[in-house]
């Protein structure tokens, strides 16, 4: 038996190797279609569309959306991509219709391919490719399944984690795993640095994976159910800041909800109270005496010291309402809060 790893550490358990069966000639290229969002597909995307050994049919995304102010349609980050490279993409506001189905079929794929894709494949889509549906996973599953892994392991404080090749089936993310790939997670790194490297590391071993699934047999191994965790759709509340939270928990939510929601807080300006957006931060542990949360201890080149329920937060960078990010000593030249100014906790709909 093999495990799959990309560092020294093993993976929850092993996969088996051996070929089971071949669907294909081997110098015949795999014929499939992808189907992907969100930025951990862009590399994902690339590695598909020039590896020597895949012929990659067709490209889907989910349909352009308002965004912003101006709510203006924007394409998802790999629509976007994808058609810079000369792609045609579909926009599919489900996947699950005769007419896709009926798509897929006439383009006789072998693989389907899902990364960060956002929409339930119903059985009868599962079974249309003959090599089944393949997703890949931004977590070393059965850890986290669901919407949001690479945001909770930020928010868990879990040191490794990686990318999952999985069987798709009816379920979330319960299908058998093909094989998995381990990453460190940098010390202070956000969710966006994060998913860009899984991304890559996803996209180095893309084609080794589907290879050895259709046309050398490998099989999947099932989860263990038992050690399941779960990852949560994010809501843009959950940036909302809460000062009696530790300070390292409160840090781990600005990285791990960098760059969408954001941790939003409240403090006093020239006109009135204004919502910031906090984007860096350190832990500061000699705070001494203790103070309510939420008090300013503190404000300078270094940025803006608040105290909570455990040690304090020194705010570096943050976004004001309506402008850039800036530092935080830049924002308070023009703002300044004075020391043992009480910061209320930020409850979405005040502002």
């Amino acid at each position: 038996m093999a495990v799959c790893r990309a560092s020294n550490r093993a993976t929850p358990y092993p996969f088996p190797t051996e070929a089971q069966s071949v669907l294909m000639p081997e110098n015949t290229p795999v014929r499939l279609y992808y189907l992907a969002s969100g930025k951990l597909g862009i590399p994902i995307f690339d590695a598909l569309r020039t590896h020597p050994k895949i012929s990659l049919l067709g490209v889907g995304s989910q349909p352009d959306r308002a965004a912003g102010r101006k709510q203006q349609l924007l394409a998802t980050p790999v629509a976007s991509y994808a058609e810079e490279q000369g792609f045609e993409v579909d926009r599919l506001a489900s996947v699950n219709t005769p007419a896709f189905l009926n798509q897929l079929r006439e383009l006789d794929i072998e693989l389907l391919v899902v990364a960060s894709f956002g929409q339930l494949l119903k059985p009868e889509l599962l079974s249309v490719p003959p090599a089944g549906c393949l997703n890949v996973h931004a977590s070393l599953l059965p850890r986290f399944r669901g919407a949001s892994p690479i945001n909770m392991a930020i928010l868990r404080g879990d040191d490794i984690t990686g990318v999952s090749f999985m069987q798709m089936e009816a379920g979330l993310d319960t299908g058998p795993v093909y094989c998995q790939y381990t990453l460190p997670i940098l010390e202070r790194e956000n969710a966006d640095s994060l998913e860009q490297r899984l991304g890559q590391l996803a996209a180095d071993h893309i084609g080794d994976v589907i290879w050895r699934i259709v046309r050398q047999g490998l099989q999947p191994t099932p989860q263990l159910d038992d050690a399941a965790t779960y990852a949560r759709k994010i809501k843009k509340q959950d940036g909302a800041i809460r000062w009696e939270l530790p300070a390292d928990q409160i840090l781990r939510m600005i990285l791990a909800y960098s760059p969408w929601p954001r941790v939003a807080a409240i403090v006093p300006a020239g006109k009135g109270p204004k919502r910031i957006q906090i984007t860096d931060a350190e832990v500061v542990t000699d705070t001494t005496p203790v103070m309510r949360p939420g008090t300013v201890l503190g404000q300078g080149r270094d940025g803006l010291l608040v105290a909570c329920g455990q040690h304090a937060l020194r705010i570096q960078r943050l976004i004001p309402e309506g402008r850039p990010e800036m530092r935080a000593d830049d924002f308070l030249r023009g703002n300044p809060i004075p020391n043992g100014t009480i910061l209320e906790n930020f409850f979405p709909g005040e502002q």
